[in-house]
C-alpha cells in the first residue's frame, strides 16, 4: 500500500496543483547525482488524489498503470494523458481551475476517468522541474522514516533511473526489499512524463558502515 501512496503523493502534487503558485527552488546539486539527505525541504501540497484508503490492486498493476501515461511532444505543445488510477475523484471543475491557474491550454477529464493535458513546451519543462523537486522531497521523507528506519541516505541520478540507497542493515528486511517497487514507479513515472520510457531502473542498497553493496535490483528483471 505505501508504494502506491508514495507515487500518488509525487504525481498528484504535480498534476493537481498550480505550478505558478509554487516558489522557485534551486537544485540541491550541480553534479549528475543528487542527494536527498538534507532536512531543509518544503512540504508538498496536499491534493485530492492522495487517497489514504488501501488500494486493492497489486504492485504489478501499479507499474502497468504508469505505462498507460501517454506523452506526445509536438512542435509547440506537449499533450499527455494521465490514467484514471492517478486521477482519483478529481472533477472537471477542479481541473479547469488548475488549467486556468497554471496557464495550460486545457485539461479534459475523459469518460474513462483519465485526463488529457495540453500545455506549451515551456510549461512542460517547468512541470518536470516540479516533478524533480517533489520526487526528491518524497525520497527525503523515506530516510529514517517509520517505514524505513534504517535508511540513512538516498541518492538518485538526474533522470531517476539509478538509485543508491544507504542503510544501516546488513541484510535487507521485507520493507526495505519492497521499497524497490517505489523506486521503480518513481523512475518509470518521471521518464514517461518526460516523453520517454526508461528501459531499466537500477537500485543499489549500500551498507552504511562498510560502504559495500549488499543488494542490487533492476526493474527489467521483474517477472
Amino acid at each position: 500500500m505505501r508504494n502506491k501512496l508514495f507515487i500518488l503523493l509525487i504525481t498528484s502534487s504535480i498534476i493537481f496543483s498550480s505550478c505558478g503558485n509554487k516558489s522557485d527552488t534551486s537544485s540541491s546539486s550541480t553534479q549528475n547525482t543528487k542527494t536527498t539527505s538534507s532536512a531543509n525541504t518544503e512540504k508538498p501540497q496536499d491534493t485530492p488524489s492522495a487517497s489514504t484508503e488501501e488500494p486493492q490492486d497489486t504492485p504489478s498493476d501499479d507499474l502497468d498503470a504508469i505505462g498507460d501515461v501517454e506523452v506526445e511532444k509536438n512542435l509547440f505543445n506537449v499533450k499527455f494523458k494521465v490514467p484514471a488510477e492517478f486521477m482519483g475523484e478529481t472533477t472537471q471543475k477542479e481541473l479547469d481551475k488548475v488549467a486556468k491557474e497554471s496557464g495550460y491550454k486545457s485539461i479534459k477529464l475523459n469518460k474513462d476517468g483519465s485526463a488529457t493535458y495540453i500545455m506549451t513546451k515551456a510549461q512542460h519543462e517547468k512541470l518536470m522541474q516540479e516533478m524533480t523537486k517533489n520526487a526528491n522531497e518524497q525520497l527525503e521523507k523515506m530516510i529514517a522514516s517509520e517505514d524505513y528506519p534504517n535508511f540513512t541516505d538516498i541518492k538518485a541520478n538526474d533522470d531517476f533511473t539509478s538509485f543508491e540507497i544507504t542503510t544501516k542493515s546488513k541484510k535487507l528486511d521485507l520493507s526495505e526489499t519492497m521499497s524497490s517497487l517505489a523506486f521503480y514507479m518513481l523512475g518509470g513515472m518521471y521518464n514517461i512524463f518526460n516523453g520517454k520510457e526508461a528501459d531499466n531502473i537500477h537500485l543499489d542498497y549500500i551498507n552504511a558502515k562498510t560502504g559495500k553493496i549488499i543488494e542490487s535490483y533492476d526493474s527489467n528483471e521483474m517477472q
